[in-house]
């Protein structure tokens, strides 16, 4: 539920955009954005920061696409969104903090070494990812940009999680058993 939780602007932009164009799907990916917020607020729910940063781009690009009626702007979102995304996952590396590990680590044990190989992955993925969207977006119609932004995006981080699921299977390790007390 959480999965599409997070989707659900890009949803809305997708349905709009086949109904309304651009514009109307960036409005209401911005309302939708606001209300999401606002929903996990009203509900006493803390926002994570990476859902903070993916309003503040809406509002940033969504708003600069409808104040100056220009596409462009909303076609660089998922971009900057997901260059973020990667430079925190190798910014983090740099000042010793794994945010792999942090987010998942309670669950699985691994070697250091795979830790940091699995931050690396997900900062080249998202700068990758990026750097992707935006050859789409110069590249061809904007029909097939909003396409590969909902089936494109959402497929490759999907793809790219279950890789790195067959990947970490061969690398998992047993937990330590817990230590037996002194009999009494």
């Amino acid at each position: 539920m959480k999965f599409f939780f997070d989707f659900l602007p890009v949803i809305v932009f997708f349905v709009a955009y086949k109904f309304a164009g651009i514009f109307t799907a960036t409005a209401l990916a911005i309302v939708t954005s606001i209300a999401m917020i606002a929903w996990s607020l009203a509900r006493g729910h803390k926002v994570a920061n990476m859902q903070w940063a993916s309003f503040a781009i809406i509002l940033v690009f969504g708003g600069a696409t409808l104040l100056l009626h220009d596409e462009t702007f909303i076609k660089w979102k998922p971009s900057v969104l997901y260059w973020l995304s990667g430079a925190a996952f190798l910014g983090g590396l740099a000042f010793r903090a794994n945010l792999v590990r942090a987010v998942i680590g309670a669950d699985i044990v691994l070697p250091e070494r795979i830790w940091t190989q699995l931050a690396l992955a997900w900062g080249i993925f998202f700068i990758a990812l990026g750097t992707l969207n935006l050859w789409v977006a110069y590249n061809f119609s904007t029909d097939t940009w909003v396409n590969f932004k909902l089936f494109g995006g959402m497929g490759l981080i999907v793809a790219f999680v279950l890789l790195q699921a067959v990947w970490l299977s061969r690398h998992v390790q047993e937990p330590p058993a817990p230590q037996a007390g002194p009999e009494s």
